[in-house]
């Protein structure tokens, strides 16, 4: 039987800069491709997504390449700092990482003492077999991970199936607001400060990895 192989954009340890997890030391796996945008500029105007702002298009970046799921567990392994301290952690990211992200996957790097968080739009299930489980939705696009550890919503999205609301029942234990990110940051940060203002459930998840100017 022919062995699986993964395609990886970069692979490189750092902190966590968002969410529930911010601040926690981890290794981003970021693999390439995602079902909301092709990752090109003359794709944005008609994506689902439009706001991306990661680069998860081809395997040049750093660690980048091809992997069997016992190769890539090894190389996320070597960047975890010796002698080990801590909970080794591994966050899964894209693009949309559960286009390759399986169980292969998940045991290998299981098997190497990884606690293991995956970073989602959303449309596709997860395993049940990840620890961590992180849902951002996007405007036009059907939620079908409907559970899990954290709902993050770049906030705000205009369209009004992207409202906070909508999800506000879902079965998460924390829910962020995160301003969009851009020209208008400032506003949009304002924006979801009043919102978690006058609606506690939801909490402000700053981008701390650009705040200290980290990968």
């Amino acid at each position: 039987m022919i062995e699986r192989t993964y395609k990886v954009k970069e692979v490189f340890y750092t902190l966590q800069g968002e969410g529930g997890q911010a601040g926690r030391a981890a290794v981003f796996l970021r693999f390439t491709g995602c079902n909301l945008w092709s990752g090109r500029e003359e794709d944005r105007p008609k994506a689902i997504c439009k706001f991306c702002d990661t680069d998860f298009v081809g395997t040049d970046g750093e660690n980048g390449g091809r992997y069997s799921a016992s190769s890539l567990a090894d190389k996320v392994a070597m960047l975890w700092p010796s002698p080990r301290s801590g909970k080794p952690y591994v966050v899964c990211t894209g693009g949309e990482p559960l286009l390759q992200l399986d169980e292969s996957l998940i045991k290998a790097l299981h098997e190497k003492g990884f606690e293991i968080a995956v970073e989602t739009n959303g449309t596709i299930p997860a395993p049940a077999s990840i620890d961590w489980i992180c849902v951002s939705p996007k405007a036009g696009s059907e939620v079908v991970q409907r559970s899990g550890h954290e709902l993050k919503l770049v906030y705000p999205q205009k369209e009004v199936e992207a409202q906070p609301e909508l999800f506000a029942d879902l079965d998460f234990e924390h829910f962020y607001l995160q301003p969009l990110d851009g020209p208008n940051t400032a506003q949009n940060t304002v924006a979801c400060v009043e919102y978690c203002l006058a609606n506690p459930q939801w909490k402000v998840s700053l981008q701390t990895h650009k705040i200290l100017d980290i990968p």
